[in-house]
């Protein structure tokens, strides 16, 4: 199925799309992330890693608007977000997926797809209110988009029921499949992989790989599980307790004595995991 939207259109003036510099942000007295910088190019992905509590999903949250910043600033696409409400991040061009699975579990998997598409309809409220033809023909049209999604992540199935009654995986593609609709450039996944058997986590890197291909997407990675690290990042950044703690390619990051240590201790070793070979074309996509 060829899919009938793209992403919004990338401003090429700019090399790195995200731009993060000397980010902090405390709870109370409490340092969550502390000096943090961060560049993106268009295309990469990036994996951002670290123990329970090292401030990776703070990252996340400052990026798209939902903490405010403290200090530093945050760009995308040459221009200054840091102080934008999510909405218009949203509409800007940046998605993402959360650690806790965050469906409406009494809607429809359609209407949970839709939704996400909340900050890019082309109609007014006054044209919503009395539902002119403007209004009728972007409903449409955002349904159409979630049907090709549901489609695409292998869902259609699912579409009338309610997204409650689905297997946890496949809410984790519903949520995808949401971050989608509205045509980001930038795709924030927070642990994509948690609670995922080996067999699902490979499915899942393959899923990735082809939706980053299909959709022209630059994607930042949170996981835990290096099998998915290993075989989808091109670069890590390591934080520990809010800081940078190491930064490279994951078969340099996975030896780190650094790293080895804020995850496991002084005497720990990140087990050796072997990256599958690339796979392409739309049959390698569970």
């Amino acid at each position: 199925m060829t899919l009938s939207f793209s992403p919004l259109p990338l401003n090429k003036e700019f090399m790195a799309l995200l731009e993060i510099t000397e980010l902090s942000h405390n709870f109370g007295g409490l340092a969550a992330v502390t000096n943090f910088s961060l560049e993106v190019a268009a295309g990469e992905l990036v994996g951002l890693i670290g123990p329970n509590g090292a401030g990776k999903t703070t990252i996340f949250n400052l990026i798209t608007g939902l903490f405010k910043v403290n200090r530093g600033y945050i760009k995308f696409q040459g221009e200054e977000i840091s102080r934008w409400p999510s909405h218009r991040i949203s509409s800007g061009g940046i998605a993402r997926t959360f650690q806790n699975i965050r469906l409406f579990k009494d809607l429809s998997v359609l209407d949970n797809v839709r939704l996400g598409a909340y900050a890019r309809h082309g109609y007014t409220l006054l044209e919503a209110l009395g539902r002119s033809g403007n209004f009728t023909r972007e409903e449409e049209r955002q349904r159409q988009r979630a049907y090709e999604l549901l489609a695409r992540f292998n869902i259609s199935s699912y579409a009338d029921a309610p997204a409650r009654n689905l297997p946890y995986g496949e809410q984790r593609r519903v949520e995808m499949a949401r971050a989608l609709i509205s045509g980001p450039q930038l795709l924030l996944l927070d642990e994509p992989a948690a609670g995922m058997n080996q067999s699902e986590a490979q499915d899942l890197i393959r899923l990735i790989r082809q939706i980053k291909e299909d959709f022209s997407l630059t994607i930042i990675l949170i996981e835990h599980q290096m099998r998915v690290v290993l075989n989808l990042c091109q670069w890590v950044k390591v934080l520990d307790f809010g800081e940078t703690i190491a930064t490279g390619p994951p078969r340099e990051i996975q030896h780190d004595p650094a790293v080895l240590e804020a995850y496991l201790g002084k005497d720990g070793a990140l087990t050796e995991e072997e990256p599958e070979k690339s796979a392409t074309g739309p049959g390698n996509v569970a």
